[in-house]
């Protein structure tokens, strides 16, 4: 049986365990978090620090960021709504972290996958920025630990909520919604409609 081959070392990384160093400093391990890799995490606790005590809330942390939609409205009408443009280096962290989801087969990859397809590369990959950058606010501020969700946990809540907004729209337009079982045979008087 062959020895484990080390992984090359980059020219860029550090000659020190960065895990640990940043274990010490922020009091927990923000590499657990998916998509987060060492490299990551320092680049995040060089440009935020330690704490986001300058931060009063997770919004204001992700507008810093510029993670967050700038909305642009006028006579009531939304004239755009793009990320604004800015050269934060936690930002692009953020992003290359995001990026990197593509092939995760955990609930932060299924999102980026299902924003993909609504939004596009480039604004899917912002978004789940943005879903990053508020589980590393949380993580900092409360010191709460990343619990990891698998890709068929997340698509479980997905449906649910899905059903509870159709429940809700049908409810608002005088309808009933009755789930089928699998197997099962709708009464002998149900109409069916089929488009």
């Amino acid at each position: 049986m062959k020895p484990k081959a080390r992984p090359k070392r980059r020219v860029n990384s550090p000659h020190f365990d960065v895990r640990t160093a940043l274990y010490y400093v922020v009091g927990l391990d923000l590499t657990e978090i998916e998509g987060i890799s060492e490299l990551t995490a320092l680049t995040l606790i060089s440009e935020i620090g330690p704490g986001v005590s300058p931060f009063a809330t997770v919004k204001k942390f992700c507008s810093w960021l510029g993670l967050c939609p700038n909305w642009q409205k006028t006579g009531g009408r939304v004239k755009s709504s793009r990320t604004r443009r800015g050269v934060n280096r936690a930002a692009q962290a953020l992003r290359l972290a995001s990026q990197s989801l593509h092939h995760s087969q955990g609930a932060l990859g299924g999102f980026l996958r299902r924003m993909k397809g609504r939004l596009g590369k480039q604004a899917a990959i912002t978004a789940t920025a943005h879903k990053l950058a508020r589980i590393v606010y949380l993580a900092l501020k409360h010191g709460m630990t990343y619990v990891r969700k698998s890709q068929e946990e997340y698509e479980a809540q997905m449906k649910e909520k899905q059903i509870k907004a159709l429940k809700r729209k049908a409810r608002q337009l005088g309808l009933e919604i009755i789930e089928k079982t699998s197997g099962s045979v709708p009464p002998a008087g149900a109409a069916s409609v089929e488009g």
